[in-house]
């Protein structure tokens, strides 16, 4: 199934999904869905997961849920947000042995409203965090990620918002970009509103682009995590 672009009836679908969440409304349009959503998505990760396999040979991906696809439905246990639907949706092509959501990955996620692409890893738990830190003892590991951020921010990309207040106790806090000590991830990202690029064959070439752009800080993040001694 070669892919052509996304489709403009699946933006007005999760539009409609917004304003319809319930498990009823969405069996009643399941049909929908699948046409409009979830084969895009699927055309979508077996052409760029080949595609990537030139930045990383070994990339991971497989148009399956609970691989490359996330469920539709939300797990509301672990959610702020209890409506039963997700009307955002996620594609991930992730590096490594461990779980796919604690490997270093390039992901993508849209709305009927926006489209977001990002490199790394979106959320530490806790022992790839206490990996992340023990990593930046390392100076230059410490030096080659302020490195990629300042290049990455030159470019127009974003990384997420430091999470803690306090330097870990295992820095004096004396050591060469101690603010990188302050996160609880790593990755970098980029927004855009939805618009007629994403609805078009080329949209693999574009996000290719993004990603080739973004490919040293996944890199970092995947040297990071093989240092991790739970995986």
């Amino acid at each position: 199934m070669q892919f052509q672009g996304f489709s403009q009836e699946g933006s007005k679908f999760l539009k409609s999904l917004r304003n319809n969440n319930s498990k009823e409304w969405f069996e009643n349009n399941r049909h929908i869905w699948q046409k409009t959503i979830q084969e895009p998505n699927i055309s979508f990760v077996e052409d760029m997961g080949e595609t990537l396999q030139i930045l990383v040979p070994n990339i991971k991906f497989n148009p399956k849920v609970s691989a490359s696809l996330f469920k539709i439905y939300r797990d509301v246990r672990f959610s702020k947000d209890k409506t039963p639907m997700k009307s955002k949706i996620g594609l991930l092509f992730w590096q490594g042995n461990g779980h796919r959501m604690q490997s270093s990955s390039f992901y993508m996620h849209y709305t009927a409203d926006d489209y977001f692409m990002a490199a790394g890893i979106r959320n530490f738990k806790a022992p790839m965090l206490k990996t992340y830190r023990e990593y930046l003892l390392n100076e230059r590991n410490r030096n080659s990620l302020h490195k990629i951020i300042e290049e990455l921010k030159g470019k127009g990309y974003f990384i997420p918002d430091s999470k803690f207040k306090r330097v870990p106790k295992i820095f004096t806090g004396d050591e060469s970009h101690i603010y990188l000590t302050l996160f609880n991830s790593m990755f970098s990202y980029i927004e855009f509103k939805m618009n007629d690029d994403f609805y078009k064959e080329e949209f693999i070439d574009k996000a290719f682009k993004i990603y080739d752009d973004m490919k040293d800080i996944q890199e970092w993040v995947y040297e990071m995590t093989l240092t991790n001694k739970e995986q």
